[in-house]
């Protein structure tokens, strides 16, 4: 707890639109064969990797540019990989180690770690590259006036997105992840909880080779 302590002390001194919120971006080490393995056999395990690499670096450069709020990368496995330690040089973002069994255990520790330092978070993966300013801005005001949690639905059935003010564990435990209906099933679990949902816009990631098409065609 005293990482946390000595970092957000050192943030009174650094100027934020939002500084009472988080944005935490969950990210895996780019080791080659264990990311964006959906992209192979048309790309490289390297190249798959490479990818992975570009697509984490343009939402930490997104976000480090807003200037909206402090931004935590969350490690998987670890935070010793090289590439973290230039992501926290380069984009001035603090490290953290994914815990947990499953997705959900992980997205629930980092949510309620974050949220005994400030009063809002956004939970966010690193390789959906539809994301703007604007719809992280919008999520921020969302939770600001009092609405309780913000989605950004992904195209895939699932979400690009979660922000919340406080815990709600029942979002992620005992869920299981990685299907088409993982966005259905959260909504059920929200309404059931009868908490105020607020959906923002729609978002697409780079799962696939014709994804990977789409996102080199996005920038041209």
């Amino acid at each position: 707890m005293s990482i946390y302590r000595n970092y957000y002390s050192c943030l009174l001194s650094v100027h934020y639109k939002y500084p009472n919120t988080a944005i935490l971006v969950f990210c895996k080490a780019p080791v080659a064969g264990q990311v964006k393995t959906r992209l192979m056999p048309e790309l490289s395990a390297q190249q798959a990797a490479d990818v992975h690499i570009e697509l984490t670096q343009r939402t930490l450069l997104l976000l480090s540019k807003a200037h909206f709020c402090p931004i935590q990368l969350w490690c998987s496995p670890d935070i010793k990989d090289p590439f973290f330690k230039r992501c926290k040089k380069q984009y001035a973002v603090s490290l953290h180690q994914q815990q947990g069994n499953d997705l959900g255990e992980r997205m629930h520790h980092a949510i309620s770690t974050a949220l005994q330092y400030v009063s809002r978070v956004l939970l966010v993966g690193c390789d959906c590259p539809s994301f703007t300013a604007n719809d992280f801005e919008f999520a921020i005001t969302t939770l600001q006036a009092q609405n309780e949690v913000v989605i950004a639905p992904a195209e895939d059935g699932g979400y690009a997105m979660i922000g919340m003010s406080k815990v709600h564990p029942q979002l992620f435990l005992n869920m299981t992840w990685g299907h088409n209906q993982v966005l259905k099933n959260t909504r059920q679990r929200i309404t059931g909880l009868g908490l105020t949902l607020i959906e923002a816009r729609q978002q697409w990631d780079v799962d696939t080779f014709d994804d990977l098409k789409r996102y080199h065609s996005s920038c041209r």
